[in-house]
């Protein structure tokens, strides 16, 4: 039975917590020089509606250090929904290649290739969540502060994909998740009520209530793609929520600052914060490497490596 990763609750604790073993004896055998050729004859299609840095070259640079081999395909190759219909994408993919990932904006257009394709199928990005960056995000917080369950988090600005994900990666691992909004950009309330039920959310307009003792503070930009005609209209409404060495004195000691990337200096994050000692976003960014290798090793695979 195949398996996909649409978000980050089709994991089980237990399959996160493997996913993590696996990607970090993964980045050790890189350092190490160790190759792997386990997906020697495997290729993994790449579709993208939304450019992206980081999500193209981790998983095609993922492939190639696994033995396989990526094709990259843009919308304007496929018409995804114009040209052909998402169902008949994934029958034709399938019969080629081994995974799919796709980074697109409809949550639903994933959901419905997962459900046609008959290869696993990965979420690269959608505007509702963004399951490969909470796992190279919780990798990171693994390798610097231990265990995230027994951590408080938080989460500064806009209620949008990413903190979607950290709420689902809360229900999930049990860790405590504060979450500073402005009015009228809180996440989905749906979720938010679901994911309460199992650990606990707090979801306040102070930045400063959020930051208060956290072990990790993290934010994004205020504005996504798709987003940038309401660029003014945030920039007013998240005033007061930028992550300055303020905010990060609030947070705890031993607290780490992580971004998505790409981050606007200045805007949600100051220049001081993101170059400072307390930032791993570089790290945080190679991780998507690894954690993507074990991901793929665990929906690709026929053994986890």
């Amino acid at each position: 039975m195949k398996r996909d990763l649409l978000s980050f609750a089709d994991l089980t604790r237990a399959q996160a917590d493997r996913l993590f073993d696996v990607a970090l004896r993964l980045k050790a055998d890189l350092r190490a020089g160790k190759a792997h050729q386990e997906f020697a004859g495997k290729t993994l299609a790449v579709l993208f509606h939304k450019p992206s840095l980081r999500t193209r070259l981790s998983f095609e640079v993922a492939m190639t250090q696994l033995g396989g081999s990526s094709l990259f395909i843009t919308d304007k190759e496929i018409g995804i929904g114009s040209r052909e219909p998402v169902q008949d994408v994934g029958r034709v993919l399938s019969g080629y290649v081994d995974g799919i990932m796709i980074r697109t904006f409809a949550h639903a257009d994933v959901e419905e290739l997962a459900r046609f394709a008959t290869v696993p199928v990965i979420n690269g990005l959608t505007d509702y969540n963004h399951p490969c960056q909470i796992l190279a995000d919780l990798l990171t917080v693994q390798e610097n502060l231990g265990d995230v369950t027994r951590r408080v988090v938080a989460w500064i600005g806009d209620g949008n994909n990413m903190a979607h994900s950290w709420i689902e990666a809360a229900a999930v691992l049990g860790f405590e998740l504060r979450l500073a909004c402005p009015e009228g950009y809180d996440p989905d309330p749906a979720l938010l009520s679901a994911a309460s039920q199992r650990t606990r959310i707090v979801l306040t307009r102070s930045p400063q209530e959020a930051a208060r003792g956290a072990d990790v503070v993290n934010t994004d930009v205020w504005a996504s793609m798709g987003q940038e005609a309401e660029q003014e209209l945030r920039a007013a409404a998240f005033a007061g929520f930028i992550v300055d060495q303020g905010l990060m004195a609030d947070a705890a000691p031993s607290a780490i600052f992580l971004h998505c990337l790409p981050a606007h200096r200045g805007e949600e994050v100051t220049e001081a914060v993101l170059e400072g000692p307390q930032s791993r976003v570089w790290d945080e960014a190679e991780n998507r490497l690894h954690a993507q290798k074990a991901l793929m090793a665990m929906l690709m695979g026929e053994s986890a490596l």
